[in-house]
């Protein structure tokens, strides 16, 4: 029986699969034009930008670092260009140490270079290019170009190095430049996105001194250039270019031939001597001893050298002028007489009697080899150096009257010198015990201890900063403008000069009478004192105060004996001086570790740097090498004009760069200007 087809039903059922079928098909011309308006107009900014950062590289372009001039114009670090072979581990098809060993087949590669890129890679990243081998020659550079497709991951570029024409003068006011380390880049994260910015590209930062408290003069203004790449990242061609800006040239207030002599003049010795204007605060010369040489560490410093400087016995790395704290022995009487003078405890004529020692319940402070001076008024009291009168005015005093006379001067607190890492020192007082020590009978100032401080002893810890720094204060009657090593920034587009300003602290009330009593003696210190001898045929006038200080302490049934205690142990050698008398233009501080009486080894460097800044002269051959065995007083043989005298590493200074280096040198002249 044959079944009939409903052909109505059937034609309904299809019509109604076309609709839906239709339905489906406009909704997802639908959705997709609804895409396709949202890419092409909505997103259309935003994926144009995209879009074209993918076709456009932008390449940071490092600026030239800015020179560092002294105040005659002499160049102290400066820059070159060289080719350096650098690795980005991450790229690299081979393991790196066959890497490594083939391209040492193409180009030197010492033990040290090895050293020095295993210790970057450590501290670095594995997408981070590294330099495996600085300045290259140019026959090297064309081995490896020949050979390039054989080492991906591995090119030549070329990177600005610092350069320190003078080496070790004059290394701790300058600093050096050292790679930015994980610890530094994770501090730079906290800075503005403008700096941020203005760094990408930049693999090298100041470390210490000047180099570190001025980077971002020195830095520059980082440009950029854009470039079209291909879909393999290859570059096609250069679109625009924002060339940098190089750094400001930053000007030095130092005199660096009277650094260098300085330096000379304490020879192998430890030590440090600051010497400042008490006019307006400039500093003349910033002397830590020893040195180092900053162009080890423009590389990347290896092992050997790390390891010789960090762990020598001398702290070569140590700014003695800027962190080393010393007690200031008997340069610490003129501050004492002026607080005395101030406070009215003591006036210029009061007599006291110094018999050669002072008691204070059972226990007794020596004076000068127990030897009395008998009568003695303030200005005898300096000239001398009585030790019994500053014991007794130590205990009128007390320890906080003392503090609060003192401390306005700069003792025992940073002075505010335009470099970082400077040292605060000890001035103490009964609250200093208090939050310095955790038991409760140690917090307790006991009246004994107030005694030795009045010599520049006990607690008593300050640097040579401080100490040049309070002179210069006494000496302006009160005026303390802030000491500082920076004199001017040169813009390097404009060339026009900027004085640096420096905020000065308030006045102290100082008497003037009572500032000409403290000169007075100081004055009589060159003529009838202690540094007598040393100071003979000067022709100005000059003030001192010599100071001989404990490294370690003598026990009170004993006797200081300098042969029996290893050289390290042995007593400070100190002076504190200024000239002219007058007029002082110039006020210093100088140190000269373990080498005993202040006369012997500080006050002959202070005579010879005060002849060179008031006479210009130079110390002959033979004086120097007397000076430097601590076996001089005053100067010998005739002395030489300190302008025929060429600094060292004069090759440098007449603008020799390494060979090694491309034709963008260094910037600026390299000669002494004098003004």
């Amino acid at each position: 029986m044959t079944e009939l087809r409903n052909v109505e039903r059937e034609l309904h059922r299809f019509r109604s699969r076309v609709l839906a079928a239709a339905a489906f098909v406009l909704l997802g011309f639908s959705l997709v034009g609804a895409r396709l308006f949202y890419l092409q107009v909505v997103q259309h900014e935003k994926l144009s930008a995209r879009a074209e950062a993918n076709r456009i590289a932008v390449l940071p372009s490092v600026p030239n670092r800015g020179l560092i001039l002294d105040r005659n114009g002499v160049v102290l670090a400066t820059n070159y260009s060289a080719y350096t072979l650098e690795l980005t581990p991450s790229k690299l098809e081979k393991s790196l140490e066959h890497t490594i060993d083939e391209l040492s087949q193409l180009v030197e590669i010492t033990p040290r270079d090895r050293r020095r890129f295993k210790r970057l890679l450590e501290e670095g990243k594995s997408f981070e290019s590294m330099p495996l081998r600085n300045r290259l020659t140019d026959a090297e550079v064309a081995r490896f170009t020949a050979q390039r497709f054989r080492f991906p991951g591995v090119e030549v570029k070329a990177r600005l190095f610092r350069q320190y024409p003078l080496g070790e003068i004059g290394s701790h006011l300058i600093g050096y430049m050292g790679r930015i380390n994980q610890a530094e880049k994770k501090a730079m994260e906290d800075w503005d996105e403008d700096l941020q910015a203005n760094y990408r590209g930049t693999d090298y930062i100041g470390k210490l001194g000047i180099e570190q408290s001025y980077e971002t003069v020195l830095h520059g203004t980082t440009g950029f250039e854009e470039v079209e790449t291909s879909a393999g990242g290859r570059a096609v061609r250069r679109l625009r270019t924002h060339p940098p800006t190089p750094g400001n040239t930053v000007v030095l207030s130092v005199d660096i031939k009277l650094q260098a002599m300085v330096e000379e003049l304490f020879g192998e010795r430890r030590g440090a001597l600051v010497a400042m204007d008490p006019r307006n605060g400039e500093v003349l010369a910033f002397v830590s001893k020893p040195t180092f040489d900053p162009n080890l560490f423009v590389d990347g410093i290896d092992v050997d050298n790390w390891r010789e400087l960090n762990e020598s016995i001398d702290k070569p790395l140590l700014n003695r002028a800027l962190r080393g704290t010393y007690p200031p022995g008997s340069t610490f009487k003129p501050f004492m007489a002026m607080a005395a003078l101030t406070t009215g405890k003591r006036n210029a004529s009061q007599v006291i009697y110094d018999n050669g020692s002072f008691q204070f319940g059972n226990h007794t402070f020596r004076s000068h080899g127990d030897h009395g001076l008998g009568p003695v008024d303030m200005h005898r009291s300096i000239v001398m150096s009585s030790n019994v009168y500053y014991y007794s005015l130590a205990n009128e005093m007390g320890v906080d009257l003392m503090h609060d006379q003192l401390e306005p001067f700069g003792f025992g607190r940073r002075t505010g010198i335009d470099i970082q890492g400077e040292a605060t020192g000890i001035l103490p007082s009964t609250e200093w015990k208090r939050r310095t020590y955790k038991r409760p009978e140690q917090k307790k100032w006991f009246a004994g201890e107030t005694i030795s401080l009045g010599i520049g002893q006990g607690y008593n810890n300050f640097t040579m900063l401080q100490v040049a720094n309070a002179m210069s204060t006494l000496l302006s009657g009160g005026q303390r403008p802030a000491p500082h090593l920076v004199r001017e920034v040169q813009d390097v587009v404009s060339h026009q000069k900027r004085p640096v300003e420096h905020q000065a602290l308030p006045p102290l009330a100082l008497k003037p009478e009572h500032v000409e009593i403290i000169k007075r003696a100081m004055y009589g210190v060159t003529q009838e004192g202690t540094s007598t001898r040393v100071f003979a045929g000067a022709p100005y006038k000059s003030g001192g105060k010599t100071g001989t200080a404990q490294a370690v302490t003598v026990r009170q049934n004993e006797r200081y004996n300098a042969a029996r205690l290893a050289e390290h142990q042995r007593d400070h050698s100190l002076y504190l001086a200024f000239a002219p008398l007058e007029a002082p233009t110039i006020a210093l501080a100088v140190i000269v570790e373990n080498a005993g009486f202040g006369a012997a080894a500080a006050a002959p460097i202070a005579r010879r740097v005060f002849d060179y800044w008031l006479l210009g002269n130079y110390p002959s051959e033979d004086d120097i090498a007397a000076t430097r065995r601590g076996q001089s007083v005053a100067p010998i043989g005739a002395p030489r004009r300190a302008e025929d005298i060429p600094l060292p590493g004069a090759e440098a200074q007449a603008g020799a760069v390494p060979a090694s280096a491309p034709q963008s040198v260094a910037q600026g002249t390299a000669t002494e200007v004098r003004r």
